[in-house]
């Protein structure tokens, strides 16, 4: 219940908190008044911005307590994948520009080394907190300083390799580590696996609850040294005797809890009694996902991260169109109606891949692996070796992290797994962790690898009838949200790989529009047709292999070709045109229309594109110079 003083517009509380130094000066009976109007500001604020409301709920008392105990920035707190730092944010100077977060030139929705001083480590991935850590404690003890270094991460996170691949170096490399293990049973979904499991064993054991409740209050009831020894002493025999082997004090970490993590005292006591531990400590804490907000707590799903809604409701606008997810998942389930063969595989997000709707209709083909991206490959590697058709669906900024299985496993072996490459090009808002700006560029020179992207939600459901046919690798690109609202046909046809589409003819400029992008080269098109410019409009769909032919009849023609990706140009769509040509040493100019050598910004997609040059307008102002035909000339065009 909130304090009867709260008002929810005052923040009175809130509004003082400037810097961490702001917080120590609270006394401990304000810090309830003060989570409430952090909770309030979280709804009010991301209900018009969007953003991953369900997991800052579940974290405003840790934070605090956090703020409260250690000293940030010489204090090192690391929030694996970071997407819960919203109220690390607040408390720690941003708190007057916090109605920007996830908007262009605004604050980003994760931690950021560039952003703040107390943002130590930045990340949008799981598993990268407990080794980035290690390295931070073992620089410190190697230079003598005597910092604390604190690693937030969700039980989620142990459900990643990487996590583990550093608990097993803890011990050996430094005494003083505190891990902070962050127990609400979500990721974006429900937590999967034995991992999960085995947390709900250790948090639901009566038994073990009853005896750390009794030797936390004998503590602090005789206090002394000798005291705590002996009672740790107690409770580690009994936790053998009640429960599994503690995997953490197996590799090296003494295990405390679980306790409330939404006690602020209980936590304030705790953190201050493990920062003088001389060994490395894992604390188990139990919270609350969307805590304070009954839409987040009925809907922890959606409201893990979601666009603006009502605030009074929770209510969320939803487009009459599907998006390019949903597609997927209701394509996929049509396909395994009468095929038993057919798999859809997930890391941890089966809403945002739209394979809600494949388990809804096939549960024993779905497979949700946890947030292990490497393994998700390999599982879908040995399913193909024994003659199933598995659909290995991952956003494209998170395939990254299996690229040595893509060439180790699935290439090399040339084996029949499909992949389903969510979020490729810009994801907005979301950031440059999120942007899937560079598959095509670590997929293209593979060899045995088929790649492609539709131009709508008709050719997309082709292309999946034509991977679920298809013998050998293959991938398919397609972007966040929406499309252009064409309609699957009831039964999808057979694409010829490698052969493009013609839209249409002409005489002075080739188009090519790969995928999302299709819609600009016709933006661009019909432009340049209105100034009597005679233009070629081509659908590529293929990025490997490409249709030489079509491209080699169109150069050979034409002034000069344009290509338009959702992609960074290096090593990009554009420049596997540009190498055939020049192995064909044919010299018509190639214009490149992508985005540029850098890390994205976050940002609405039309604002970013504006400043980038992803516009109809750029592309005529690059395009425009080599129209020689129109000019009088044909001789001495300038190089692209």
């Amino acid at each position: 219940m909130k304090p009867a003083s709260f008002d929810p517009n005052a923040r009175k509380l809130l509004s003082q908190i400037d810097s961490p130094a702001d917080l120590k000066r609270l006394q401990e009976d304000e810090l309830p008044l003060l989570a409430h109007e952090i909770r309030d500001e979280l709804i009010s604020v991301l209900s018009q911005t969007g953003g991953h409301l369900g997991p800052n709920l579940g974290v405003v008392e840790l934070t605090i307590a956090l703020h409260r105990v250690f000293h940030t920035p010489e204090d090192k707190i690391l929030f694996d994948v970071s997407h819960q730092g919203y109220v690390h944010k607040l408390l720690t100077g941003r708190r007057d520009r916090f109605s920007t977060i996830r908007q262009y030139q605004g604050l980003n929705g994760f931690l950021l080394r560039t952003e703040s001083e107390h943002d130590c480590y930045g990340a949008g991935h799981a598993g990268t907190a407990l080794s980035a850590g290690l390295g931070m404690a073992v620089a410190r003890d190697r230079r003598g300083s005597k910092e604390n270094v604190v690693v937030v991460a969700g039980d989620a996170a142990f459900t990643c390799g990487t996590s583990y691949e550093a608990l097993n170096n803890v011990s050996d490399h430094t005494k003083r580590f505190i891990v902070i293990l962050n127990d609400n049973e979500w990721s974006i979904a429900k937590n999967v696996g034995a991992i999960a499991n085995y947390f709900n064993r250790i948090q639901t054991n009566d038994a073990f609850s009853h005896l750390h409740d009794k030797a936390a209050k004998f503590v602090e009831m005789i206090g002394g040294r000798f005291v705590q020894q002996l009672a740790a002493k107690v409770e580690e025999g009994m936790k053998h005797l009640l429960l599994p082997s503690v995997i953490f004090e197996e590799l090296g970490l003494r295990y405390y809890g679980p306790i409330d993590g939404h006690d602020i005292p209980l936590l304030t006591r705790t953190f201050e009694f493990l920062k003088r531990q001389q060994e490395p400590v894992l604390l188990h804490i139990i919270t609350q996902k969307g805590r304070g907000y009954a839409p987040a707590i009925e809907k922890p799903d959606k409201f893990h991260g979601l666009g603006k809604f009502k605030k009074d409701s929770g209510e969320t606008q939803k487009g009459s169109t599907p998006t390019y997810s949903e597609v997927l998942g209701q394509t996929l389930a049509k396909f395994a109606d009468n095929n038993k063969k057919i798999a859809a595989i997930t890391a941890a997000m089966p809403s945002g891949t739209g394979l809600v709707h494949f388990a809804a209709k096939h549960p024993d083909q779905y497979f949700d692996v946890g947030i292990a991206e490497e393994h998700a490959a390999l599982f879908a590697c040995g399913m193909a070796t024994e003659g199933f058709k598995p659909f290995l669906t991952i956003y494209s900024t998170f395939m990254q992290r299996a690229y040595d299985m893509v060439i180790h496993d699935i290439a090399l072996q040339n084996l029949n797994v499909a992949i389903c490459m969510d979020r490729a090009g810009l994801s907005g808002d979301d950031g440059p962790t999120h942007h899937g700006l560079f598959d095509i560029g670590y997929l293209r020179h593979v060899p045995n690898m088929v790649h492609m992207q539709p131009r709508d939600e008709e050719e997309f459901a082709d292309m999946l009838w034509t991977m679920a046919n298809h013998q050998g690798p293959i991938a398919i690109r397609y972007p966040r949200g929406a499309g252009t609202g064409a309609v699957p046909k009831a039964q999808p046809k057979l694409l010829e790989i490698g052969k493009a589409e013609v839209v249409r003819h002409g005489q002075e400029v080739a188009l090519l529009g790969l995928g999302n992008m299709f819609s600009l080269a016709e933006e661009v098109a019909k432009q340049l047709e209105a100034e009597g410019v005679s233009v070629a409009l081509i659908n590529p769909r293929w990025i490997k292999p490409l249709d030489t032919g079509t491209i080699e009849f169109f150069a050979r023609r034409v002034d000069v070709m344009c290509t338009f990706e959702d992609h960074v140009l290096h090593n990009g769509f554009g420049c596997a045109v540009i190498e055939h040509l020049s192995e064909s040493q044919i010299t018509t100019p190639v214009v490149r229309i992508g985005w540029p050598d850098q890390f994205v910004e976050h940002g609405s997609i039309n604002i970013l594109r504006e400043k980038h040059g992803l516009t109809a307008a750029a592309a005529l102002e690059k395009i425009r110079p080599f129209l020689k035909k129109k000019l009088g000339a044909k001789q001495g065009r300038p190089a692209a």
